[in-house]
This record gives structure tokens, sequence and C-alpha cells, in this order.
């Protein structure tokens, strides 16, 4: 997906988090997107990295309150967690839940579920009125986003949200890596007289899911294999 990404040669490369709970490598991904953020990057933290750095599963998956949190979960963020040396996970403690840039006179606020929340995503079932109030929480005229882990793009009048899905724990159906596009142009090149234009698209890359799918189900963790299944099929199985 990388390689996808830089033929784009985007002016700037947004990483919304959940980095590395369930997958079979987190040291390399890690250094992966350390060195992406090191080229110019933005990366934020998740709610699953909130889990495998320090444990905290009450801030990490708050709906689950009720009804526990789930032994598989554990496991999977634990193991994670002790596969990442302590400069490691000291990197993924820092980083911060939101941040912003500003192309031309648009904000772009990039956070991992919704403005102000790394655990309160923007569903396609939400109410309305709900959605109404998480995309009033910033003044940024693009939300970029995940947490749902599958892509999509909303738009609400002067706001656009976008969701890139995920890079390997997608969840709509099309196991590949996918990631969002967005450009923001001129108002002469198609804006409402008002700002820029903003245009966005999902893309997809391939990668190996077959051997991700076996890395994950060989550690042996519970639930791994229903994870691999997530990864072979990119629908979430439980």
């Amino acid at each position: 997906m990388r390689e996808a990404v830089k033929k784009e040669k985007p002016d700037v490369v947004l990483v919304a988090g959940d980095h590395v709970m369930n997958g079979p490598e987190p040291g390399a991904t890690v250094d992966a997107i350390r060195e992406m953020e090191r080229d110019g990057a933005i990366v934020v933290q998740g709610n699953t990295d909130i889990a495998v750095a320090d444990g905290d599963y009450a801030a990490a998956f708050p709906w689950l309150l009720e009804s526990g949190i789930t032994d598989p979960m554990r496991a999977s963020a634990e193991w994670a967690h002790d596969a990442l040396d302590d400069d490691q996970l000291a990197w993924l403690r820092r980083l911060p839940a939101e941040r912003r840039v500003r192309i031309g006179d648009d904000l772009v606020l990039l956070t991992h579920a919704s403005p102000g929340s790394q655990t309160q995503g923007f569903n396609r079932d939400l109410d309305p009125s709900t959605v109404l109030e998480r995309i009033s929480r910033t003044d940024a005229r693009v939300i970029c986003c995940g947490h749902t882990h599958i892509p999509d793009i909303q738009e609400f009048g002067w706001k656009v949200v976008v969701n890139d899905g995920s890079s390997g724990w997608v969840f709509d159906g099309d196991p590949t890596a996918s990631w969002a596009l967005v450009t923001i142009g001129d108002a002469a090149d198609g804006g409402d007289g008002d700002g820029s234009s903003i245009t966005a698209e999902i893309r997809r890359a391939d990668y190996d899911v077959l051997a991700t799918a076996n890395a994950i189900a060989e550690r042996g963790l519970p639930g791994d294999v229903y994870r691999a299944a997530t990864v072979r099929t990119g629908k979430l199985v439980r």
C-alpha cells in the first residue's frame, strides 16, 4: 500500500490509528509507520493502541464495559504489547489523539473515530442528529478518520468525512488494503464559490492476504482463528 500511496505523490500522508493489535508483526508495523512519520506523515493513536500500550481496556473499548472485555481481545493486546520493545511502546503512547493540518484556507482534522473521540465513530447507521453533533465538534472542513474499518465517504454540505477503512483489517468484504485519496482544489476547479473543491475516493491495494492470515492463525492465541478468517474474507468474523 505504501508504494501505491507514493505513486500519487501526496502533499501529506495521514495515518488514523489502530496500528498493531490484530496483526502478526507489531514491531515491523511500528517501524514502518515511524519511517513514514520521519518522511513527513502525520500519525495519530487509535483506541486499540491504548489497549496495547497501556492495557486500559475501559478507555479502549468503553462499549464493552457492561458485557466485559473478552479474553481474546486481552490476549491479542497483551501479545502485541510483549512483541514491542520499550522504545516502540513509548512511541505508541505519545501519539496524539488528533492532529490538524491547514491546506490553503481549509482545515483538515485527522482523528481516529470522530472529533474529540477515539471510540465514537461515524457508523452508517448513526442517527442523523448524532452525526450532526459529532461533525460539529470541529471547525475542520475535512474530517479524516478510521475506527469502523469500513471505507466510506460522507458529505454533509460544507463538511466531508473521509474514512479510509483499514490497511489489512477491513470489514467491507473486500480483503485488500484500503486507503483514501483526498484532493483539495481551488473553487474554480469545481468549488461552490465559497471555498475550495473537495474530492475524495477510496483506493485499494493488494497484499498477501493468505500469508498474513496464516501468520495470525499460527500464533495460536484465543480468537486467532476468527482473526485469520477476518483477514481472508475482509469481513468481521467472531
